[in-house]
């Protein structure tokens, strides 16, 4: 009786191990905005979306690299917990491959988001960013012309992170005319269903779509006429949540919907609004302005741009710049994603993601 214990222990183990290795995530493909940008819009000359100057990346990379914070995003913290490498932007390394300097595209993933970009199409075309239709377009000329190994595809995991440009451009008083808030957030929602759709189409299995944070809270409403400085833009919120609703409801849809592939929420307005009301909790001494830029909040001027401030500690601040998360933000969020309960990330986490067969 004990020999049979010991023996089915062992191949419990075993069968842990070979799982474990098997189905080890070798890749990430990334698609979105600033939020999740490794730096493309560096790479695209015609675009105004920039973070290619001090004081972005001073905290970690110590220069800039193009990311929209003090030093690592999500998607960075999220490769170092699965052991693979930070992705290249997606130009960055069409670049390489172009001029010889490298033979093939990178085999740990591509990030394609650009900062600035929406769901929709329209959302600050005139600045030169890349809408997630010409993100997923750039991918799939990638997997038709061979440059991506369609198994490769099936183990990686694909993230979706994008919608937060779209709503708060919606609060920008000039302009065409505006759709009703709940239509407009319907056509955000059909663009990040077609995604779902052709990602799929394209061989991806386990797809991962985060939530927006809360956007009303973000020191650049203060560039916005008759928004609150002492409290959250509510109306932006509300569409916020709505949006992030539907997108819960298109992951939830997925098991049925799409054979074989399995999607997971992250709830990121949930996780980032537990920081604010609780701060000391988690190192925070301010988490209503920014770290980096002027104004109130530190709302009006970007970081590094002429008549900014920096503070002393930007990770003890939830917001680094005018729109995005510190270092210490990410940090804390990726940790929720990664081995977070429910209320962070559903049907179950991205450390489980990553290993389920």
């Amino acid at each position: 009786m004990e020999k049979l214990f010991l023996t089915l222990v062992l191949l419990s183990s075993w069968s842990l191990l070979v799982s474990s290795y098997k189905y080890k995530v070798p890749a990430i493909f990334t698609f979105g905005d600033s939020i999740v940008d490794a730096g493309n819009n560096h790479f695209n000359k015609n675009c105004s979306a920039q973070a290619d100057f001090p004081p972005y990346g001073s905290t970690f990379f110590h220069h800039p690299t193009g990311r929209f914070t003090n030093g690592r995003t999500v998607v960075d913290f999220i490769s170092q917990f699965l052991g693979i490498e930070f992705q290249k932007p997606y130009l960055e390394a069409k670049q390489a491959v172009v001029n010889g300097s490298r033979k093939d595209y990178p085999s740990n993933g591509i990030n394609f988001a650009s900062a600035g970009s929406g769901v929709l199409r329209q959302t600050n075309q005139d600045l030169g960013v890349i809408p997630i239709q010409e993100q997923l377009q750039q991918f799939q000329t990638l997997v038709n012309q061979n440059q991506i190994d369609k198994n490769l595809i099936e183990k990686s995991i694909f993230f979706l992170e994008s919608g937060s440009n779209d709503i708060f451009n919606y609060f920008i008083p000039f302009g065409s005319p505006k759709l009703d808030p709940e239509t407009y957030v319907q056509a955000m929602l059909i663009e990040a269903a077609n995604f779902i759709d052709k990602i799929y189409k394209f061989g991806a299995r386990r797809i991962a779509v985060f939530s927006l944070g809360p956007v009303g809270c973000i020191p650049a409403r203060a560039l916005l006429p008759g928004s609150p400085i002492n409290k959250c833009y509510g109306k932006m919120n509300v569409m916020v949540k709505k949006y992030n609703k539907g997108l819960e409801m298109l992951v939830k849809e997925m098991a049925s919907k799409y054979p074989g592939a399995i999607g997971v929420y992250g709830a990121v307005y949930d996780v980032v609004q537990r920081f604010r009301a609780i701060p000391t909790r988690y190192g925070f001494t301010d988490v209503s302005n920014g770290c980096c830029g002027d104004g109130p909040l530190g709302g009006l001027v970007q970081c590094g741009k002429e008549g900014y401030k920096i503070c002393s500690n930007p990770n003890t601040y939830l917001f680094w710049d005018y729109f995005h998360p510190s270092e210490h933000t990410y940090n804390l969020i990726s940790k929720a994603l990664y081995g977070g309960k429910h209320s962070a990330i559903r049907p179950f986490n991205l450390k489980t993601l990553a290993t389920i067969s």
